[in-house]
């Protein structure tokens, strides 16, 4: 796997494919900047080295050429974070790009224009791809959000860089942290799955069962499973038509030697929101008209040992909704018994939306191994899926 530091890139103009789709608000001030945060080492090895680094992004869903779309509303973030000016060019392909870096002295950032206002880079368009590739010598792609995609940007480009391609800091570190967990030679991996629907997670946990000790199930998807079998669970969160599909996850997991933890209580609530009357009860019988929101503390209680003992643990997917105070109790517990065991050499992959945001609204982000930044990209890793904007690179 060849990353940036198999390369010097002194004199050399590094085509740099970078994920800063970020949050802007109504003044279009960036209000989340993790994303340029986490592509600062691969750009600062570039300008040490003496290179110019030329970074190329997309942010929003445009259609064609939208102002608000600009990249333009992010460079004085950028170049805070990065602690060097960076030059803004309109446009993000033409002569007019080519001759701003033909002027660039080594040590330079450049920032092009939003990619997607052609709509050439999502149709992963060859023409588009060589007329982007002329603007370096050497290709590096630190953009896991999007190497699931196969753009002109992702994926095609890296064509026309046979030899001088490769990753940057961030999308190695991804690639290594799932390897982490899929391929792990340290017992008992355990699998932490939430959520609300069993079917957003079935081809993930397929392709899991052969890989870990112990699977852990919390959120809404717990009560597809208790229904199917035979539990009384209210108005809970149920997929009716995934009753059979969790008896075949039990038996399969059964049959691979997969403890499968489901909660044993929860917090019920007479109605979903935080004003709600809520009740501690065993998770088979929960009263009619009630829904179970949160897992309760004999759950927590079994789980405490399954994460202290775990030397691997894939976090991905809340225990109940952790948006509203009452029922966050247990994400922020299970966060706490996960950041603990980290502490203690466990080895944390916490990725996918609602996780993440999980970790970084209790300040836990800092005490897991790693968080991932891409949450598509991620999933689809842990299905088993080859992304086309990895598989580029490694051809």
């Amino acid at each position: 796997m060849k990353t940036i530091n198999d390369f010097n890139f002194k004199d050399k103009k590094a085509l740099i494919r970078v994920d800063f789709n970020v949050p802007l608000d109504e003044n279009f001030k960036v209000t989340d900047d993790n994303r340029i945060v986490a592509a600062k080492p691969t750009i600062e090895k570039i300008i040490q080295d003496g290179g110019i680094a030329i970074l190329m992004s997309h942010l929003g869903r445009p259609k064609g050429k939208e102002e608000k779309y600009s990249l333009q509303h992010i460079v004085s973030k950028t170049s805070e974070v990065l602690g060097v000016p960076v030059t803004f060019v309109d446009d993000c392909i033409g002569e007019k790009v080519e001759n701003l870096i033909s002027e660039a002295q080594p040590g330079s950032v450049i920032l092009l224009e939003n990619l997607r206002f052609y709509a050439e880079e999502e149709k992963g368009d060859k023409t588009f791809a060589g007329k982007l590739a002329v603007l370096g010598d050497i290709y590096v792609n630190d953009a896991f959000g999007t190497a699931h995609r196969a753009h002109a940007s992702t994926a095609i480009i890296a064509e026309f860089f046979p030899q001088n391609k490769c990753f940057g800091y961030l999308l190695a570190k991804e690639i290594e942290s799932i390897d982490k967990v899929l391929n792990s030679k340290e017992k008992p991996v355990t699998a932490v799955l939430g959520g609300s629907k069993v079917s957003s997670k079935i081809t993930i946990i397929e392709n899991i069962l052969d890989k870990i000790d112990h699977m852990i199930i919390g959120g809404g998807m717990t009560f597809t499973f208790i229904k199917a079998l035979g539990g009384k669970i209210g108005n809970s969160l149920c997929e009716d038509d995934k009753l059979e599909l969790a008896l075949e996850i039990m038996e399969k997991a059964k049959q691979k030697n997969v403890t499968i933890h489901l909660p044993v209580d929860v917090v019920a609530a007479d109605a979903f929101s935080n004003d709600a009357n809520t009740e501690v009860v065993d998770v088979n019988h929960i009263p009619d008209g009630w829904q179970g929101l949160d897992v309760g503390p004999k759950t927590l209680e079994l789980l405490k040992p399954v994460i202290a003992e775990s030397k691997i643990i894939l976090w991905n997917g809340p225990l109940g909704v952790f948006e509203m105070e009452k029922f966050s109790k247990g994400t922020v517990t299970l966060g706490n018994y996960i950041a603990e065991a980290t502490s203690n050499g466990t080895f944390s992959l916490v990725g996918g939306g609602d996780s993440v945001a999980a970790v970084k609204q209790f300040g836990l982000e800092s005490q897991m191994s790693y968080v991932s930044t891409g949450g598509g990209a991620m999933l689809e890793m842990l299905e088993g899926q080859t992304l086309p904007g990895i598989a580029a690179i490694l051809k």
